[in-house]
């Protein structure tokens, strides 16, 4: 039994398991949001948050700290290299991808990713020191809270899973989220506004019974008139 085992396993090794986390940490301090398992974002939501906390004070054992958390001080923003014969397509999907991560913190430059001919990586920003000089100061008066969890209502094919967004606060009115009003709200409003439009082609009584004494007019002074005439 696993009485007090704290974490996920997740159906994976140890090393699998501490190499997802890591990779999929990564993916979220160079994008802002990842798209990923429900399962898989409750068990890397604490492991972001702690490398935030260590972050935060900014000193050398930290910095030290957060590198063997994630293993290495890996490059990050590879994807910021843009080739000079690229097609339409792949620049404005580029720019999409950057807008997005620029909601979140300031980015690197996109000319220190460089790569040579053959298309391997050459030089590209740390991963620390990005984390250290952009994502930690936007939580410097935060504690703890750093990241959330939106459910997409929407599911993975092949096996179902449920999907879900796992993003950095601060950017709420970000393309996944859109309107900053809620579903239930829009449909409230939507709601009165139909009555509202029902209320006024409604007559009141006061005008039905006008209307119905109207027509009746015309008729009784139409039977005195005849009933003149046979007299």
């Amino acid at each position: 039994m696993r009485h007090r085992k704290a974490g996920f396993k997740l159906n994976r090794t140890t090393a699998h398991r501490t190499a997802m986390l890591r990779n999929l940490a990564a993916s979220l301090f160079e994008h802002g949001q990842v798209v990923t398992t429900l399962q898989k974002a409750k068990a890397v939501q604490p492991f972001v948050e702690k490398i935030v906390t260590k972050a935060k004070r900014g000193d050398m054992h930290a910095r030290r700290q957060v590198i063997a958390t994630l293993g290495r001080d890996r490059n990050a923003f590879a994807w910021r290299y843009l080739p000079a014969n690229a097609t339409e397509e792949e620049r404005q999907r580029h720019q999409e991808v950057s807008e997005q991560a620029e909601q979140f913190f300031d980015l690197p430059p996109a000319e220190q990713t460089q790569r040579n001919r053959y298309g391997e990586l050459r030089s590209a920003p740390k991963l620390v020191r990005h984390i250290f000089e952009n994502v930690a100061p936007r939580f410097a008066d935060r504690q703890g809270g750093y990241t959330r969890i939106v459910k997409l209502a929407r599911h993975r094919l092949g096996d179902a899973g449920e999907l879900v967004l796992l993003q950095f606060v601060g950017a709420e009115e970000g393309p996944e989220i859109g309107a900053s009003t809620s579903s239930r709200r829009q449909k409230a409003d939507r709601r009165a506004k139909y009555f509202d439009k029902i209320k006024a082609n409604v007559k009141a009584p006061a005008e039905l019974v006008a209307a119905n004494a109207a027509p009746a007019a015309p008729e009784a002074e139409a039977s005195e008139e005849s009933g003149e005439a046979e007299s």
